[in-house]
């Protein structure tokens, strides 16, 4: 490495045109050179850094997934029942008290039909409440007949009917339904099916 430092020395002062002059090597010349010659390429190089172009723009991010969470449930309020507002006038049908459906009559034979009915409305029933005829393929020459009695909310009441038996033989079905005083209908169907033989 001395020798190469000595050379480059030597021939930049050949190039200035001293060629008579002998450079002396000493220790101490050396060791200038070589801080010379260090501070020059370091020179150079601080240099050749400023020349090359310098990225001043912040760098572009890499996208990153996100990662995909299961959707999540939106909780359903439970509904709110609200009670179904009573009825005035309503019924159901509790029991046949007499002449079960399917009964076998013969032609013609006059019968009583009762039902046990519940008034499950609101309204008392009165006297001018009836039971009437409302569907089916014979009326079994039954007639609209007022209730016995009154009857209270809560309470049941028989209910009875006047009947005949058709002449022909067959199955025979009709349904009849309560009315109140003011000639609307309400309430379950009340049914009468015979069979004449």
């Amino acid at each position: 490495m001395k020798r190469i430092l000595f050379l480059t020395l030597a021939l930049l002062l050949t190039a200035c045109g001293n060629a008579a002059v002998e450079p002396t090597v000493t220790p101490v010349n050396v060791s200038a050179i070589q801080t010379s010659v260090v501070q020059t390429v370091m020179a150079q190089a601080t240099q050749t850094a400023r020349a090359l172009p310098t990225n001043t723009t912040e760098p572009t991010p890499v996208p990153t997934e996100t990662p995909m969470l299961p959707p999540t449930e939106t909780p359903i309020p439970a509904p709110t029942l609200t009670p179904t507002p009573a009825l005035c006038d309503d019924a159901i049908y509790i029991a046949d008290v007499s002449v079960p459906d399917g009964t076998q009559m013969n032609p013609g034979q006059e019968f009583v039909k009762t039902w046990r009915v519940k008034n499950t409305g609101t309204c008392t029933w009165t006297r001018g409440y009836q039971i009437m005829w409302s569907y089916g393929d014979n009326r079994m020459s039954g007639q609209a007949t007022a209730l016995p009695r009154e009857v209270q909310p809560g309470e049941e009441v028989e209910i009875s009917l006047v009947l005949k038996a058709p002449l022909k033989s067959g199955t025979y079905s009709g349904y009849w339904v309560l009315r109140n005083n003011n000639g609307y209908t309400f309430g379950q169907r009340l049914s009468v099916i015979i069979t004449v033989p």
